[in-house]
């Protein structure tokens, strides 16, 4: 029996930085059957603006690391992106590499990255999510609802879903 690595969820910091342009093309949803797109479609503006400076007072985020290798990351910005509903809510995006995918490694992440959220003294988080993407199940299951339909820039049906942060609830 072989036994896996243990995955480490920890802060991330200026020097996973450059890693996120890989997540953020791994957070791209590819619907089954379509291709992916090339790489340089994470510089479109409405795109990059997910990363684009990161490291600003209210980026926040996390790392999955096995082995040494970044396998997932999840972080909000507040931004004016397709998931943004004002100026006081980071948006979130999370990206686990495909190999590593379907491990339990998301819902840590995004365990680690809401406790975060919640030192910093945020109350809430948002996202924009392809209604035709399975991961709304598991937005969903984290708690988030669905607050708003609008199509993106691609004029897919997005869904804006928003999870209030509890800061009564014990870390």
């Amino acid at each position: 029996m072989q036994i896996k690595p243990e995955i480490a969820i920890r802060e991330i910091t200026p020097a996973d930085y450059p890693h996120l342009e890989n997540f953020l093309y791994h957070a791209i949803f590819i619907p089954p059957g379509e291709e992916y797109p090339k790489r340089e479609i994470i510089y479109e503006p409405e795109i990059y603006i997910y990363i684009k400076d990161f490291g600003g007072k209210d980026d926040c985020g996390v790392i999955a690391e096995q082995d040494g290798k970044l396998i997932g990351a999840a972080w909000t910005r507040i931004i004016p992106a397709y998931g943004n509903i004002d100026t006081k809510t980071p948006e979130l995006a999370i990206s686990i590499l495909p190999d590593s995918r379907g491990q339990g490694i998301g819902t840590n992440l995004m365990t680690h990255l809401f406790k975060l959220l919640k030192q910093r003294g945020y109350n809430r988080t948002s996202l924009s999510v392809q209604q035709n993407n399975p991961a709304v199940r598991f937005y969903k299951r984290l708690g988030y609802v669905v607050t708003d339909e609008k199509l993106d820039h691609d004029g897919n049906e997005d869904f804006i879903m928003v999870k209030m942060i509890m800061h009564n609830e014990k870390d």
